[in-house]
């Protein structure tokens, strides 16, 4: 039985006076009834409308399923081994996750990590040529550039291996996920 079901027999309220209520259709309640999570205004419009939070109409089974840690860690690392390689920080991640099954919000925030490491550092790397004529530095300005961000993110992965370790959360944390 699904938690919006639950809560909303226990408030006495029928599916179409719930959709009303919450501005969604009736559909959707029944599609999250039978199953399917909430998700974005439709998540926020329902607990407004039932005066719940928005966790408690997360499907109880999906709240308590754990990472899987060992796949969690295998994911981090894989952006170690394979960021050698153009976009393999991204897609060595992406493809393990999916090949494992482990698309938790960890899994989601260590890939966009790495999405906003790639960026950040390729702006940078891209600006360093500009910023080395504009100053009159050495040529070693773009190498160092190279180097200063690759050690970053090595740092970055092998900081959050040692936190997912320790405290199965991330040394840096997102509160946001772009995948």
């Amino acid at each position: 039985m699904s938690q919006l079901l639950k809560i909303r027999e226990q408030q006495h309220h029928t599916q179409e006076e719930l959709a009303e209520k919450a501005g969604v259709s009736v559909r959707t309640i029944q599609r999250i009834e039978a199953g399917a999570l909430p998700k974005g205004y439709t998540l926020k419009a329902l607990s407004e409308a039932l005066g719940i939070p928005k966790e408690a109409l997360l499907n109880s089974e999906e709240a308590k399923v754990k990472p899987n840690l060992l796949w969690v860690k295998l994911i981090n690392l894989s952006s170690l081994v394979f960021m050698w390689i153009p976009l393999g920080n991204i897609l060595a991640p992406l493809i393990i996750s999916k090949l494992s099954r482990e698309k938790n919000p960890i899994v989601k925030e260590l890939i966009t990590v790495q999405v906003l490491w790639l960026v950040g550092s390729s702006v940078l790397f891209l600006l360093s040529p500009f910023v080395q004529s504009w100053f009159g530095l050495t040529k070693q300005l773009v190498l160092g550039t190279l180097i200063v961000a690759v050690l970053v993110n090595v740092f970055i992965i092998i900081r959050n291996a040692v936190e997912i370790d320790k405290r199965q959360k991330l040394y840096i944390k997102l509160n946001f996920s772009m995948i």
